[in-house]
């Protein structure tokens, strides 16, 4: 891993898109942090806000449909540039705001650029990997881990020196502008659009299948975020200090697979990694459930880290090379999938938990690794052998 690492920051082109996916955890770590102050500044009862929060991921669904549009006309540097600087911008807004309609709206705007900033970053990531004969995909995701886990720690830190989160968004937003600044030449050089054609151009039938896997996968994602720790205490009668570690659990495999998955791929190919992800993912989900264990539950979600943590970017590098369509439409089409994931799976959950038990919402993702797992080997846009023309990076 530390070979792959010190070579993908000596990537420079690799690395700064690295940086660029990882600001939207630097911001999203303060925010997260700063909500129950915005809750009852604003007068939300839970209820309200969960319907609020909802405006975010809408805000990206419109984005698939618009990402075409706009990136047949704005030349790709040019938002790798302006779209981080409107994110913080967005963030600091969001965080300080005062009034409801406009967190409304700072939060339906904000899942847009984002899924813009999405887009561009990884088809010149698609790009730079093709220059260069290197994978770096997984690498530059595995920032965006990373940079959750930081912002996360920061807030902590602000807090313990009493620094309100009003100043704590206004610092981190600050300094990742200034750094855009000083990189601006390293951003604007990419003078390519990432797409060209009619905008609604339907997608071929097995990049559906690419969508899938993608939809599984962050419905995974979000059933962790959302349900570790409640399936660990509740269900599991753990201390709150032992739920946390469920979703650490997570977050820690998953970014050290995505540090690894950029030497992994090329030894034994893209689509075997998919496969053996989502049956991983599945195995885990198993383990959590079938023993009535913290240990074995804190076990299973570390492994479902390590099962998904590659799949995303190589779904993401697959659609961005799908023959007849633009990486801007490829991309678009299979995040849509993840999206919808993200958005309803940890609702679904919610509901055949209260019919039945969270074990059951869990069993649920569990089915759905496997059926992935199984589209996973009837894509034709996976790559099956090892010799894709990229090397790792050494």
């Amino acid at each position: 891993m530390l070979s792959n690492t010190v070579a993908f920051i000596r990537n420079k082109p690799g690395f700064t898109m690295g940086f660029l996916l990882g600001i939207g955890s630097l911001l999203l770590g303060i925010w997260v942090a700063a909500l129950p102050a915005i809750k009852l500044r604003l007068g939300f009862t839970d209820g309200s806000l969960g319907l609020s929060l909802l405006l975010s991921p809408a805000g990206s669904l419109t984005g698939v449909f618009l990402a075409p549009a706009v990136f047949s006309r704005i030349k790709v540097g040019r938002w790798l540039l302006a779209g981080p600087i409107l994110q913080c911008l967005l963030y600091t807004e969001m965080v300080n705001v005062h009034h409801r309609i406009v967190f409304w709206l700072v939060l339906f705007f904000t899942g847009l650029v984002g899924f813009f900033n999405g887009v561009s970053i990884n088809a010149v990531i698609d790009t730079i990997e093709k220059k260069y004969q290197q994978r770096i995909m997984s690498s530059c995701h595995g920032m965006y881990s990373l940079g959750g886990g930081v912002s996360a720690g920061l807030a902590a830190i602000f807090y313990w020196l009493h620094i309100r989160a009003g100043w704590q968004i206004w610092i981190m937003a600050g300094s990742i502008i200034l750094v855009l600044w000083f990189i601006r030449q390293h951003l604007l050089v990419h003078q390519q659009y990432i797409h060209s054609g009619s905008s609604l151009a339907a997608p071929p039938l097995s990049i559906i299948g690419l969508a899938f896997i993608c939809f599984v996968t962050f419905m995974g994602e979000g059933s962790i975020a959302d349900w570790s720790a409640i399936y660990l205490k509740e269900s599991l009668h753990s201390t709150v200090s032992i739920a946390s570690l469920g979703y650490a659990g997570f977050s820690v495999m998953m970014a050290l697979g995505r540090f690894n998955g950029d030497g992994l791929v090329p030894k034994i190919g893209a689509k075997k990694v998919v496969i053996a992800g989502s049956l991983i993912s599945a195995s885990g989900f198993l383990l959590a459930i079938a023993f009535h264990s913290k240990i074995a539950a804190i076990i299973g979600f570390s492994l479902i880290g390590i099962g998904y943590s590659c799949i995303v970017p190589i779904l993401l590098s697959a659609a961005a090379n799908v023959p007849g369509i633009s990486p801007a439409m490829g991309i678009s089409s299979v995040a849509s999938g993840g999206l919808i994931g993200f958005l309803f799976g940890p609702s679904v959950i919610g509901m055949v938990a209260e019919h039945f038990t969270l074990a059951a919402g869990l069993s649920f993702i569990l089915v759905l690794n496997l059926i992935a797992s199984f589209v996973a080997t009837r894509n034709r846009f996976l790559a099956t052998d090892t010799n894709t023309g990229y090397v790792e990076l050494t």
